[in-house]
């Protein structure tokens, strides 16, 4: 682990601007270097992939900077250049998957997307968070615990969602409903389930398909 003074050292150098390229054509040491765009995007999906294998295997809490950047090949400027705490890494990491997420449920097929009724979307929806808390609840946890996680645009995304289902299926004050439906995902909940009572992910699973199709029946059900 860094001490102090290197930690401000490295964060100060995160605010100095990146090396341009060489005109095409100039000699030197860059020449025939891929576009500096390319290294960048290189190094994100690298530092992510190195973080997400540290943070599996141990405490997101007593992952540092250095093991980030020695796990991705990285220099420690480049690292804070980008990040500028185990914090930061982990939430864009998060964000990745969120953003997954809501592409599958804007373009993916059916049920999870466009084309099934709300009751079958819903379930969907509810069996697909689920996977993502199994996979990341210590990011969740770490990074968006209790209040905080309301403000996140993953939450907002997440009740546009649900809300649109509630509102094509008919159901009143959806409003109010949402916030409900949404609860049984809060990181915390699916934390005392799994990990206190002990409960498998298929049978929290289950028992959510259950709540959607009995709040939003499918028609000609009922």
């Amino acid at each position: 682990m860094t001490n102090g003074d290197e930690v401000r050292t490295l964060r100060d150098v995160a605010g100095a601007r990146p090396l341009r390229h060489a005109a095409p054509g100039a000699a030197g040491a860059g020449a025939g270097r891929p576009p500096r765009r390319e290294d960048a995007i290189r190094n994100h999906a690298q530092i992510l992939a190195a973080a997400e294998q540290l943070f599996t295997e141990r405490d997101p809490r007593s992952v540092t900077m250095d093991q980030i950047a020695k796990a991705a090949g990285v220099g420690r400027a480049t690292l804070y250049r980008r990040f500028p705490d185990p914090a930061a890494v982990a939430a864009a990491l998060l964000d990745e998957h969120e953003r997954i997420l809501q592409g599958r449920l804007a373009f993916g097929p059916p049920p999870l997307g466009p084309g099934a009724p709300p009751a079958q979307r819903l379930a969907a929806f509810y069996s697909a968070a689920l996977d993502h808390l199994e996979r990341h609840l210590p990011l969740t946890l770490g990074i968006r615990p209790g209040p905080a996680r309301f403000s996140a645009g993953a939450y907002r995304h997440w009740r546009a969602h649900v809300r649109s289902l509630l509102v094509e299926a008919g159901a009143p004050d959806p409003d109010v409903s949402v916030d409900a439906l949404l609860s049984p995902l809060a990181p915390e909940v699916y934390q005392f389930q799994r990990h206190t009572l002990g409960f498998p992910p298929e049978r929290i699973t289950e028992t959510l398909g259950r709540l959607a199709r009995g709040v939003l029946p499918e028609p000609g059900v009922g």
